[in-house]
């Protein structure tokens, strides 16, 4: 009889296997009692786990001393990631990994350690986070570096409530994000992603970002962007996506004809892109001027007809009024290749914020957000490529303090080879 149920993958052979033989009984064939040989065997499997396990590393330095003068040799203890602290790089990896990517608060990570016999105070672990942020930030900075070269970069921003110390109470901070990846766009260079706190949403911060930058801002409607766009250096791609969801948003409250057909529109967009994602940009830009060069311009037409009919107070005609506000920039993906349609890119990116915004509720100082920004530029990056972090936090945490400066280039994810163990 068939199963019911869909067949199931195999287990990773990579996984070690914990192999239990188990012998039948008898020693003799039950049946006429001749001798039993070994014909074959029948292997099946279960998925376990082991817990987080703690160790203790000693690592032992042996003394030896001349038998002709009191000369005494020892070799030199290897270096620690944080001095004068037994927190090995697999323990700080883990600790990071689990209030940044897991979105668990270091106060729960402390009971769970202490349910394992071994005490890991939150203070504790809070300043050795904030250690590693600083030890890594010559990551973080090779990041910024390549996230915002000339090209195209998608930026948005997401608020954090930050403690305000001896207020008793917390006040709003910002996580900006930046994002390159063009691989929709057939490119190989590696994706990364670029996280900055400040302690506000002024639009002095992604101006001083973006000092530097020249090429396209894919973006939502922020006016802090404006100034770079008056430079001339960087070119606005509004965010379709932003201009979707207001429409869908007034649907879900009250649906009509009107947004039925506007969501139908734009969906038709939406369509094409998945079709010629991944091609590259020279296709992508030919089948765009053919084919959603004319539905936008249905779009722009049939919007304006809409609005010589609705109030102008009603929420869908306010819905389409960004949408008109917004369409030379929506229509920059038209005119280039390289841009997409929308910066869902970097709402992907922030996810991870908002997860662990409902865990951890806030950040314990200005300093915590900017180790935090830290923290998640390295990690997101790695995910971007594939990279396991917590793999290569515990490899980059152990060789970053004696690594030369001039090479930290090669310590970026997608240029390091991690042994599998």
């Amino acid at each position: 009889k068939a199963s019911d149920s869909p067949a199931r993958k195999a287990l990773p052979a990579k996984l070690p296997r914990d192999r239990r033989i188990m012998s039948p009984p008898e020693t003799e064939c039950p049946v006429c009692s001749g001798k039993l040989k070994p014909p074959g065997e029948s292997i099946s499997e279960q998925l376990d786990i082991i817990n987080t396990a703690f160790r203790v590393i000693e690592t032992v330095r042996p003394k030896l001393a001349c038998s002709r003068c009191d000369g005494i040799v020892q070799a030199a203890l290897p270096p620690k990631p944080i001095e004068r602290s037994y927190a090995s790089p697999a323990l700080l990896a883990r600790i990071i990994m689990a209030k940044f990517a897991e979105h668990l608060p270091l106060y729960r990570q402390a009971e769970i350690y202490a349910r394992q016999g071994v005490e890991l105070s939150r203070n504790t672990m809070g300043r050795r986070v904030d250690i590693m942020g600083e030890q890594l930030r010559p990551l973080y900075d090779e990041l910024n570096h390549y996230v915002l070269m000339p090209g195209k970069v998608h930026a948005d921003d997401t608020p954090v409530n930050v403690l305000d110390p001896g207020q008793g109470k917390t006040r709003t901070g910002r996580l900006w994000v930046y994002v390159r990846d063009d691989r929709n766009a057939g490119s190989t260079m590696p994706a990364a992603v670029w996280f900055s706190y400040s302690p506000d949403r002024k639009g002095i911060h992604p101006q001083r970002h973006l000092a530097d930058y020249s090429g396209i801002l894919q973006a939502d409607a922020y006016a802090g962007y404006n100034t770079l766009y008056e430079s001339g250096r960087v070119t606005e791609a509004a965010c379709m996506a932003h201009a979707r969801r207001k429409i869908h948003d007034v649907h879900v409250r009250h649906p009509t004809t009107v947004t039925t057909e506007a969501l139908s529109r734009i969906g038709a967009l939406y369509a094409i892109e998945s079709e010629i994602r991944g091609s590259p940009a020279e296709e992508r830009l030919t089948a765009r001027k053919a084919r959603s060069v004319p539905l936008m311009q249905s779009l722009y037409d049939w919007i304006q007809q809409q609005m010589c009919t609705l109030s102008r107070h009603s929420d869908t005609a306010k819905a389409f009024a960004y949408l008109l506000k917004q369409w030379d920039a929506l229509n920059e993906y038209c005119r280039n290749g390289w841009v997409e349609i929308d910066n869902n890119l970097c709402e992907n990116a922030l996810r991870v914020v908002a997860l662990g915004r409902r865990n951890y509720m806030f950040f314990g100082s200005d300093g915590g957000g900017d180790s935090a920004a830290v923290m998640y530029s390295l990690i997101g990056s790695c995910k971007l490529n594939g990279i396991e972090p917590e793999a290569w936090l515990r490899h980059v945490i152990s060789v970053i303090n004696t690594w030369p400066a001039n090479r930290v280039k090669e310590l970026l994810p997608w240029n390091v080879t991690l042994s599998v163990n």
